[in-house]
């Protein structure tokens, strides 16, 4: 097996994606922020002492998207076209389930983009919410689903 992002010497390299065919690409991502029930009522009454918390983790995912490239090592810097993010309560949880849809038309794909906007949407909701619980569990990070490219779709439906 060859590894893409070595050269023959062994040395990182980020891959030459040039002669690469652009194609519509999507990914989405999802993960989830377990808490206790008294913090997602605080959440939903909106009696946090930082504010208005869904709004600014699918902010904060959305500008994760975008900064992936800065983020993760031989990452191509992309054009995004659509980065979507929710934030869903879940009593059931309790917690927060969080959602993001990353889509462009390019020579690669957006599940790292997907990925980092669900990491940090989650990662931001614990920032927002630790004075209140600091027992909470970001858990379950994962891509659901990709399409487009070369390798074609994977996931539910594929």
């Amino acid at each position: 097996m060859t590894l893409t992002h070595l050269d023959d010497k062994g040395r990182a390299r980020m891959v030459d994606v040039g002669g690469k065919a652009h194609s519509p690409r999507r990914a989405v991502a999802q993960g989830f922020v377990a808490c206790a029930s008294e913090t997602l009522e605080a959440v939903l009454a909106g009696t946090t002492p930082k504010g208005a918390v869904i709004s600014t983790a699918e902010l904060a995912g959305v500008m994760a998207a975008k900064r992936t490239a800065d983020l993760i090592p031989l990452c191509h810097p992309l054009l995004l076209e659509k980065v979507a993010v929710q934030v869903t309560p879940q009593a059931d949880g309790p917690g927060f389930s969080v959602r993001a849809e990353v889509s462009l038309t390019g020579a690669t794909g957006v599940e790292m983009e997907a990925l980092t906007s669900v990491s940090v949407a989650c990662l931001t909701l614990y920032d927002m919410l630790k004075a209140i619980d600091r027992g909470m569990v970001i858990r379950d990070v994962r891509l659901v689903s990709k399409e487009g490219g070369k390798s074609g779709s994977w996931g539910p439906g594929a």
